[in-house]
């Protein structure tokens, strides 16, 4: 069935006489969406906006969404499970499905966060010149005997955390690098929301593949799927004592898999390489530890929907307080909080000036080599790409990776994994991963033609925008070899004075913090981006009053990535 907008509307008052209006949830395009009948008939009805008194209403707290289950959605639940498979008439929670993408206006695409005006006067011109002036950036950006900086303080897991993350916001399948592109027209594939959608998929009524349906107790105590290792020899973490003799053989620490290949899981690029898919697995355990959690509170509402809330909300809560502050800085972190707003529901595209830019730091943070376990003492990066594809799948039990080593958790490891330096040099490693012969040079002018082809501002013209003293020539050029300084100054200096945005916002790490962090303009970017996401989501943590994280964590009432993989029972043998 194809649902189309509508403009009907009704409209009723509240108790405090202020009018509301119900409206659709779907997408302002007016395209159609497919849906299932029980989800459709409620669409209209779902959402309540207050405006003559431009009150909201509250988002609901969490025993509202699950204090009572209807019998239909109880009978229900059991009928999806694999064995019975009787979706037609099945009515199922509406906190199931992926409401975040069906309310958001406009976040079904790609925008732009300056001023067409601020583009405009400070973009690189589309032309052969600047092509050919990026791809020889791009070149020397990987070249090899440029890597000589030393690690920065960043836990190497949080690369992987980062590109995980990107899986959960950002997803462009249609633009190209040959002809100039206008943003707003492509399209944007996941919901600009930390929902978990690349993990969650669209649910179990929807996506009942990616479940496993009780067969007793509560119908609604529904967990991931989790998948084999081949059966290698002991692997992953030691435990307490560090010790390699620790190791176990593990049997189910690897996401699902399709012939034991294709992973079965709610976002496919979560199994580009060995790390970022390990770190997926630990997210379907985490959601299967919650759903335990609740069962032994005999928590009488919709376990899988409870379970999703808090396991998403304590993940939003890690991206703020810990993720954000190691690459922002902490002042970053906190404007954003104190000075964006972005009232529930309010409209959103999602800036390619963070997705195409400032959020490509982290392929700068990528390390040549990993301690990934006693067994794998300098993986290189090309091992641990080539660990998570056939004919190495699934995962190899001795290859399970030791998060000890990737995340401060407290647990002994002989090597911590810190991440490289936030800096215009990438790693070595990306020259010779498994299938992707020269992708290091081919990432750089990628990134770099990618920027060109989207307009994108100049580094000068964001810092300008946000009153940011912008980079002088000097701090530009500063450190840099001969050969780039050669590119920067060519064609009348054209790169120094329409400086890249991304190129930019590496050299203002760098030289503003060492690579430590983001400079000015990259953390107000990516800070500000990610504070405008969940404050415009009505269930994310930021819009329930008073919210403290309440799961299992080192120091009580907070929660980071560390206490993350901890819970979900990945750090220890």
């Amino acid at each position: 069935m194809t649902l189309k907008r509508t403009t009907r509307r009704a409209a009723t008052r509240t108790a405090a006489g202020a009018e509301v209006t119900l409206k659709p949830t779907l997408p302002p395009t007016g395209e159609g969406l497919d849906l299932p009948d029980f989800v459709s008939n409620q669409l209209f009805t779902h959402r309540v906006t207050a405006r003559a008194s431009k009150a909201r209403v509250a988002p609901p707290a969490d025993s509202a969404l699950t204090a009572s289950i209807p019998g239909e959605v109880t009978a229900s639940a059991r009928a999806l499970a694999q064995d019975a498979k009787r979706f037609h008439g099945a009515r199922a929670s509406l906190g199931w499905f992926p409401w975040p993408w069906l309310r958001s206006r406009c976040g079904d695409r790609f925008g732009y966060l300056t001023p067409g005006p601020v583009r405009s006067a400070t973009r690189l011109p589309f032309t052969p010149t600047t092509i050919g002036l990026l791809d020889q950036l791009g070149q020397l950006m990987a070249d090899p005997a440029r890597e000589a900086s030393p690690d920065g303080p960043i836990p190497a897991g949080f690369t992987y955390v980062g590109q995980f993350i990107d899986h959960d916001i950002t997803f462009d399948v249609a633009s190209g690098l040959d002809a100039s592109t206008n943003a707003t027209t492509i399209r944007n594939m996941r919901s600009p929301a930390l929902d978990l959608d690349s993990v969650y998929g669209r649910g179990p009524a929807l996506d009942p593949f990616l479940y496993v349906f009780p067969t007793s107790g509560s119908p609604t105590a529904i967990k991931f799927a989790l998948g084999t290792n081949s059966p290698f020899g002991a692997g992953g973490p030691s435990g307490p004592s560090g010790d390699r003799s620790a190791m176990v053989t593990k049997t189910d620490f690897d996401v699902p898999r399709v012939a034991s290949q294709t992973a079965v899981i709610g976002d496919p690029r979560n199994d580009e390489n060995l790390i970022v898919s390990q770190f997926h697995h630990a997210m379907l355990r985490l959601h299967n530890r919650v759903v335990d959690l609740l069962v032994s509170e005999a928590f009488a509402g919709d376990i899988f929907l409870e379970a999703r809330l808090r396991v998403t909300r304590h993940y939003q809560w890690a991206v703020v307080h810990d993720f954000l502050p190691r690459i922002c800085g902490a002042a970053a972190v906190s404007a954003a909080l104190a000075s964006v707003s972005a009232p529930v529901g309010s409209p959103f595209r999602m800036p390619v000036e963070f997705s195409v830019a400032a959020y490509r730091f982290g392929h700068s943070l990528i390390r040549d080599q990993y301690w990934v376990n006693h067994n794998f003492p300098d993986a290189t990066l090309g091992q641990v790409f080539e660990f998570a594809r056939v004919p190495r799948l699934p995962v190899f039990s001795n290859w399970v990776v030791d998060f000890n080593a990737l995340f401060e958790t407290g647990f002994p490891v002989p090597v911590f994994n810190r991440a490289r330096k936030i800096d215009s040099v990438l790693a070595q490693g990306l020259e010779s991963l498994p299938g992707f012969a020269g992708l290091m040079a081919v990432l750089a002018q990628r990134n770099l033609r990618r920027g060109l082809a989207f307009g994108l501002p100049s580094g000068q013209g964001v810092a300008k925008f946000f009153g940011v003293p912008p980079l002088s020539t000097a701090d530009l050029l500063s450190g840099l070899p001969a050969n780039e300084v050669a590119v920067l100054q060519a064609s009348s200096e054209l790169l120094l004075r329409k400086t890249p945005l991304w190129y930019y916002i590496l050299r203002e790490a760098m030289v503003r913090h060492q690579g430590d962090q983001l400079g000015a303009v990259g953390a107000r970017i990516v800070a500000e981006t990610f504070v405008r996401m969940l404050k415009r989501d009505d269930t994310s943590f930021l819009n329930v009053p008073g919210f403290a994280p309440t799961l299992p964590a080192s120091t009580p009432g907070t929660f980071t990535f560390a206490d993350l993989v901890h819970l979900a029972g990945v750090t220890t043998a």
